[in-house]
């Protein structure tokens, strides 16, 4: 959306609250044209930020990612732990959008919650994501690329559910600036996953093992303690209540969703 669009929409509406959701999402993609990542995601969050200080919104809630804790970072991933070595283009770009979104709130005094989210999945996910990714190429027959060794690489998966009640207690709950993790605390490797997948669709699994690639983390972790102190965060739904729920729907709409592709 053009600025003078989201101004005149900010001050029609007079909004409350602005969930900045809107992002290029993607490690991988981001190392092919990292000034497209750049452009949307610190030019696009600059430019809500600035719309919400110009209508007068109070309060900015910004989705960033588990992928801002970059090399080298202690497990579990930390609010209080240094955001200083990003792996990828995008993880750059989230790292940058939090920055302003800082800025903001100290120049201008915008309540700002910063939410760095472990790997959302669920029904209707994007379907570059692995689980759906590995969905469909199970459910097809084909071979499932693996990077790096998947009794190690591991990942928090954080069921939407969990991922919205969250969200929306910042919304009712918090003020001033705040770093929250949203995961699960739970690490799945990519093996274990894929059982799982395999045992929800029904259907064995092809892997193509490959060597690990470049700007992705081996295992991702969050700590929540303190979304648990300030918000009452309490993720509740287990990979295992997850997976059969994504299969479910993957089982009637995302398989039609496949056929008609």
């Amino acid at each position: 959306m053009e600025f003078e669009a989201l101004c005149q929409l900010c001050q029609q509406i007079q909004f409350d609250v602005i969930v900045h959701l809107a992002a290029k999402a993607g490690v991988r993609p981001s190392l092919k044209k990292p000034a497209i990542y750049q452009r949307i995601n610190v030019e696009g969050t600059a430019n809500v930020l600035e719309a919400a200080r110009l209508t007068g919104v109070r309060k900015f809630i910004f989705a960033s990612s588990s992928s801002v804790y970059g090399i080298g970072s202690r497990i579990p991933f930390s609010e209080s732990e240094p955001v200083r070595t990003p792996a990828s283009p995008y993880a750059a770009s989230k790292i940058a959008g939090e920055a302003l979104a800082h800025t903001y709130h100290h120049l201008y005094g915008l309540d700002v919650i910063v939410l760095r989210y472990f790997t959302v999945y669920g029904p209707r996910q994007r379907p570059d994501l692995a689980i759906h990714k590995f969905a469909r190429l199970i459910w097809t027959g084909k071979p499932i690329p693996v990077y790096g060794d998947p009794g190690k690489s591991a990942r928090d998966y954080t069921f939407i559910d969990d991922i919205i009640n969250g969200t929306i207690a910042c919304m009712e709950r918090l003020t001033g600036y705040h770093i929250l993790n949203l995961g699960r605390s739970d690490m799945i490797t990519i093996e274990h996953l894929v059982r799982l997948l395999e045992q929800a669709l029904e259907r064995p699994a092809k892997i193509d093992y490959l060597p690990p690639q470049p700007g992705d983390l081996s295992v991702t972790c969050a700590d929540i303690s303190r979304a648990r102190t300030l918000i009452g965060y309490n993720p509740t739904v287990s990979i295992e209540t997850g997976i059969a729920r994504f299969a479910e729907w993957f089982k009637t709409d995302g398989v039609m969703l496949l056929e008609n592709s």
